[in-house]
């Protein structure tokens, strides 16, 4: 019984490491801004042509989440296309921006990605034995039967994520968070763990005015 408490324990503290494998690394508020209530939202992922699947989870899982608090929020390569804004000035962006609407942008740029590569010890345990040295054979089959399980070696990837808030009239940066994800499973995982803490932290800071 108190194996099976044990299992079940550490099983539950596995889960719960697993669903949180995103850590806020740092985030920043202009303190002299305000809450303001944006009317509508720009979410803009800043990703290589080769990460454009992460891009676009990256985009719509933040998008999600911001309606789901009430906010109107539209996703970049829904609204302007995967090319849009590239090699376009920082002037001619804001006017765009302007003139489509939006009053505010939340940036998303993938800062660094590293893989790490980790040992795994093995381990030895021995079989129920009871008294077997009187009995040459007794000691040698169960002594054979321990059982071993050789080290091996584990490729994991961190993922680095930046998300900024800017506010398109004046084009300051209002808000600024970095994120840090162990080993995602996937890149619906990765952009779903960082748009929670990312809103969340929002929500933290009062940056938007409550819905």
């Amino acid at each position: 019984m108190k194996n099976l408490k044990w299992i079940i324990g550490a099983a539950a503290i596995f889960t719960i490491i697993s669903c949180n494998s995103t850590q806020v690394i740092s985030s920043y508020k202009d303190e002299k801004v305000n809450a303001k209530d944006y009317k509508k939202i720009l979410v803009l992922g800043i990703f290589q042509q080769k990460e454009r699947s992460l891009r676009q989870e990256a985009e719509t899982q933040l998008v999600n989440r911001l309606r789901g608090q009430g906010y109107n929020a539209v996703a970049a390569m829904d609204d302007f296309g995967p090319k849009a804004f590239e090699k376009v000035s920082e002037d001619q962006l804001a006017a765009n921006l302007k003139t489509s609407g939006y009053d505010a942008v939340i940036t998303t740029a993938l800062l660094d990605k590293t893989k790490e590569e980790n040992y795994q010890p093995g381990n030895s345990r021995l079989q129920p034995i009871g008294i077997y040295y009187n009995r040459f054979g007794r000691y040698y089959s169960t002594v054979y039967d321990r059982v071993y399980t050789p080290g091996y070696y584990t490729t994991s990837t961190d993922y680095f994520l930046e998300s900024n808030l800017y506010d398109i009239k004046s084009g300051d940066l209002i808000y600024s968070i970095q994120t840090k994800s162990y080993d995602p499973s996937s890149a619906t995982s990765l952009a779903s763990d960082n748009s929670k803490k990312v809103v969340q932290d929002l929500k933290d800071k009062g940056v938007f005015v409550k819905k």
